[in-house]
Formats: C-alpha cells, sequence, structure tokens
C-alpha cells in the first residue's frame, strides 16, 4: 500500500507526503506539472514512491486535477 497527501502546490509543482501507513507518511514526492515527471525528496526510487507517484498521476489523468490525497492498493 502506498498512501499519500497533498502538502502544497506552486504553479510548476505539487508536493506529497506519502508513505505506507496513513498515519506515518514521512517522505516527499515533488511533482513537476510541466514535465509530469516525480521525485523523491530523498532520491530513492523504491516501491512505494513508485505506487504513490503512479496513483497521483493516474487520478490527475482521469480527473484533470491533482488530487488531495489518495492510497493505492496493489
Amino acid at each position: 500500500m502506498a498512501y499519500f497527501r497533498k502538502l502544497s502546490e506552486q504553479p510548476d509543482s505539487i508536493r506529497y507526503s506519502f508513505g505506507e501507513d496513513p498515519e506515518e507518511m514521512d517522505r516527499t514526492l515533488i511533482v513537476d506539472t510541466s514535465s509530469r515527471t516525480s521525485t523523491s525528496d530523498d532520491g530513492i526510487a523504491d516501491y512505494t514512491f513508485v505506487k504513490a507517484s503512479r496513483k497521483i498521476h493516474s487520478v490527475f489523468e482521469e480527473r484533470r486535477r491533482w488530487p488531495e490525497r489518495g492510497m493505492s492498493v496493489s
């Protein structure tokens, strides 16, 4: 599982906290809104990062707006 929650939104980027537990989302994911690429604050592109990033982008594609929060389960 990967949980995420929007922390802030700027014209060119959006910051999300994310993690495997909704009570302990201690990592940060940054989405570049122009290129639609994501990076993690710690530089680690592990399973949790990939799950959160893919879900954020899929919700955006579906709704045409960046989600406030969510989760991905597989």
